[in-house]
């Protein structure tokens, strides 16, 4: 199930924190989302890791998974699977303040089977699924609360988690190069292509700067911000932090889910609390 990868589900209150809407009412019903997206994650993941079963035999952590392992048998996992999906779709039908975050459990769960069976084995579709998966559960937060969401966020975070996709396909193929393999086993990538993932990668993670830069002339900012210019400062610490993740990822020391390497890594938690306590005070 990987509740460690419930961290990424923790974007569902990205709404909530971005448009200032800090009322019990509000944090209920983003914490409703946060259960339905772990729980329609983890059905997945249990479907993933029985599709890859004999890939995950033989990578080198891959293969202590537990259905690769053999702890987990393949029925039950899909049993489990069943159940937690509809757990999901139960938690979004009644939980929710519309219809419309029923629908982004929906598409999320759809678009991540699909990932699984299919698309993570197409050139580059596989990176922008992943960048999408990651949007959804941000406008599943914004469905589940009812917080009309601003362009400047869904820009930002699209470019934001494109980049952290390709950091991942990247930390995979140096992974690859360092065992002596040339291909990746169910994908469509040969370690050749790390240099140019890297390049979109970083291209991407600019991008992202660039328009939380330009909204600070939007007029959310003087709507929400009493004190923009603190915002300002959260720049240099997002170029820092992106390109930090970057040379690390080339030098290969970022293992194959940046993100798990972000919950244990205290520099970018220290970056992550510094640029939170920015817009705190810019918000006083």
């Amino acid at each position: 199930m990987r509740p460690r990868q419930w961290l990424k589900n923790l974007l569902v209150f990205a709404p909530m924190l971005a448009g200032h809407a800090l009322d019990t009412s509000t944090l209920l019903q983003s914490m409703l989302a946060l259960l339905a997206f772990s729980l329609c994650a983890s059905s997945a993941y249990l479907l993933n890791d029985v599709q890859d079963v004999e890939a995950d035999r033989l990578h080198p952590i891959k293969s202590a998974r537990p259905i690769a392992a053999g702890r987990l048998s393949v029925a039950l996992a899909r049993k489990s699977s069943a159940v937690l999906a509809l757990a999901a779709l139960a938690v979004a039908w009644y939980g929710a303040a519309g219809p419309g975050f029923f629908v982004a459990v929906v598409v999320y769960f759809m678009l991540t089977l699909a990932y699984s069976l299919y698309l993570k084995r197409l050139l580059m579709v596989d990176i922008v699924t992943l960048s999408i998966l990651y949007t959804l559960r941000i406008l599943g937060g914004a469905a589940s609360t009812g917080i009309e969401l601003s362009f400047w966020l869904l820009t930002f975070s699209f470019f934001l988690f494109l980049s952290l996709a390709l950091l991942k396909r990247h930390s995979e193929l140096h992974s690859l190069q360092a065992r002596g393999l040339q291909r990746s086993h169910g994908r469509g990538y040969a370690t050749g292509d790390s240099l140019p993932l890297g390049m979109l990668g970083m291209n991407s993670a600019f991008l992202s700067v660039l328009i939380f830069a330009l909204y600070f002339n939007s007029a959310n900012v003087i709507r929400l911000y009493r004190h923009p210019a603190y915002l300002f400062a959260v720049l240099p610490l997002l170029i820092f932090w992106l390109g930090r993740m970057w040379l690390l990822s080339f030098r290969g020391e970022v293992n194959e889910d940046p993100l798990l390497y972000v919950s244990r890594d205290k520099v970018s938690l220290t970056v992550i609390a510094a640029s939170a306590g920015l817009c705190v005070l810019a918000s006083q």
